[in-house]
């Protein structure tokens, strides 16, 4: 009963916060890097990306951010900031580029609307995109031709199965999400990060490590206890900085399961780093 009244609260406050980011738009205004929107063609598409650069003199590597089923929001944007401010180029592209109603993106859908556009891409289509973002990335003058790929929730899948479809990838981050059936073509590390309250994709882990471990690919998942679905932006929101009140175990557990998203968050980044150090 207890985890289940966790997951349901993981739940609510990823889809709840999924789209009130205010707070994040606010960091990314008082951001001191440059931040610059570029278009990238390939066949008969158009890729709007968002690209961050860090202030350094030498050459970077590039981490490609895939967002989570929310879109391009400004929460991913600012993850491609706060991954400028410690040193690495960041390209997060919007893979609704083109499919908004009006022929934008990702700003052109309803809170409603977002995850069902996003649920019904062509995943053939997902993989053309991403690489010619990685073909982009490859070309960035002050890129030194290292390429990572992350993703959040949705894109955690997405960058799972990314590296079974390029082979030049120095590694792979996935947040949250599932990992692909075939894992054979996999060339890069695969790095996990869980949250121990997320039931879905947790249960996923064990058949991934095996399939991961017979086909003699790196992968090294890791899961926060206590954290929920969607920490790495929960843990950062304020709005779920909840307090325990009167005593109300539903209260109690929101302040539980916001100061572990707040603990997971900072130890994913600090893991993150470290491992983007290493590459």
């Amino acid at each position: 009963m207890k985890r289940s009244l966790a997951v349901s609260i993981a739940l609510l406050l990823c889809l709840s916060t999924g789209f009130a980011q205010d707070w994040a738009k606010q960091k990314l205004d008082k951001s001191t890097r440059h931040g610059e929107w570029v278009d990238i063609k390939h066949d008969n598409r158009t890729v709007h990306a968002f690209v961050v650069y860090p202030e350094t003199r030498a050459k970077a590597p590039v981490v490609i951010v895939i967002h989570e089923i929310f879109g391009l929001s400004d929460w991913a944007r600012s993850v491609a900031d706060q991954l400028a401010a410690n040193g690495y180029i960041a390209i997060a592209p919007d893979l609704l580029s083109g499919m908004g109603p009006k022929g934008g993106g990702s700003s052109e859908f309803s809170s409603q609307e977002v995850g069902k556009a996003i649920s019904s891409l062509n995943p053939d289509q997902i993989t053309a995109d991403l690489n010619a973002v990685a073909d982009y990335a490859k070309k960035i003058p002050a890129a030194n031709g290292k390429i990572a790929v992350s993703g959040f929730c949705w894109g955690g899948g997405q960058s799972f199965r990314f590296a079974t479809n390029r082979k030049d990838l120095s590694a792979a981050f996935v947040f949250y999400g599932p990992g692909p059936e075939n894992v054979s073509a996999i060339t890069a590390p695969v790095y996990g990060f869980y949250a121990g309250e997320d039931a879905r994709i947790g249960a996923t882990v064990p058949a991934t490590t095996e399939a991961m471990k017979k086909a003699g690919k790196k992968y090294d998942p890791v899961t926060y206890e206590g954290a929920g679905h969607g920490f790495m932006r929960a843990g950062e929101d304020p709005a779920n900085d909840a307090a325990a009140a009167n005593n109300d175990p539903a209260a109690k557990q929101k302040h539980d399961m916001a100061v572990a998203n707040k603990k997971a968050h900072d130890e994913g980044w600090e893991r993150w780093l470290r491992l983007l150090k290493s590459m």
